[in-house]
């Protein structure tokens, strides 16, 4: 962790508007400039975390939406589809390489022929956990650089800015 932070390029970056632009927000400017930093550092830390597995971003997203249902990591296609924000057949097509690599299982289900569950199997949440603790290892380097205080300090400010947007859209 750092002790006082220098100045860095966001600085720059204002002074140079700031001189060019008299009804800048300064302050303004280096939270949204260093927002977008950031966001592009994990943007390109998540993308460079696909390059080391054998998943695609797509598939990924599947294996996450099955995880995130919890235990048995089930759900009829319809169910994914709308968690995934795809259409039936736009699912489909992710579905079948994750088949044929074993991560996931498509069955009938026994009792309604027209009812198919897909199910992530042991070899999907191995490889589900392998590249969310790549991600994670990035995003721990990066928030380890503040004390735990202001982790949450940061976690609540944020928290605040997207609550704005979500009332102010709706």
């Amino acid at each position: 962790m750092r002790s006082a932070p220098g100045p860095d390029s966001v600085d720059d970056h204002v002074a140079r508007w700031a001189a060019e632009l008299p009804w800048l927000d300064s302050l303004h400017e280096e939270i949204v400039a260093r927002l977008m930093y950031v966001t592009k550092h994990l943007a390109k830390s998540r993308e460079d975390a696909f390059g080391d597995d054998e998943l695609t971003r797509a598939s990924f997203k599947v294996l996450l939406a099955l995880r995130r249902l919890g235990a048995p990591y089930e759900a009829q296609p319809s169910r994914l589809a709308e968690e995934l924000g795809l259409s039936r057949g736009a699912l489909s097509v992710r579905l079948t390489p994750l088949e044929e690599d074993g991560l996931i299982t498509r069955t009938v289900d026994p009792h309604d022929r027209r009812k198919v569950h897909v199910r992530l199997t042991a070899a999907g949440k191995r490889a589900f956990d392998k590249h969310g603790q790549h991600e994670g290892a990035d995003e721990a380097w990066l928030l380890d650089h503040l004390t735990r205080q202001s982790q949450q300090r940061l976690a609540d400010l944020l928290r605040t800015l997207v609550l704005a947007i979500e009332d102010r859209s709706v």
